[in-house]
């Protein structure tokens, strides 16, 4: 199952905003089960996720910057049962 979620061209500024918004989501995803666990593996796992989708932000915040005009952005959600 495939699930469209962003398709089209967005200004620099909303394309951060946008994209930025949905990294930040999954970062309290992470904050919220380092909150319910008392497992150390599990804490530092997800504080390694965490700071590896920090630094993916700020590298995606100095790629649009580098950008000039519109910028194209095509995410899909994408399910297969395992």
């Amino acid at each position: 199952m495939n699930i469209p979620l962003i398709q089209g061209s967005f200004s620099p500024f909303d394309s951060f905003e946008l994209l930025s918004q949905m990294v930040m989501l999954k970062v309290k995803f992470h904050e919220n089960k380092i909150y319910n666990t008392s497992i150390e593996e599990d804490i530092k796992y997800r504080e390694s996720k965490i700071k590896r989708l920090q630094q993916d932000l700020m590298e995606l915040k100095k790629y649009i910057d580098s950008c000039a005009g519109q910028i194209n952005i095509d995410v899909q959600i994408k399910l297969e049962n395992q």
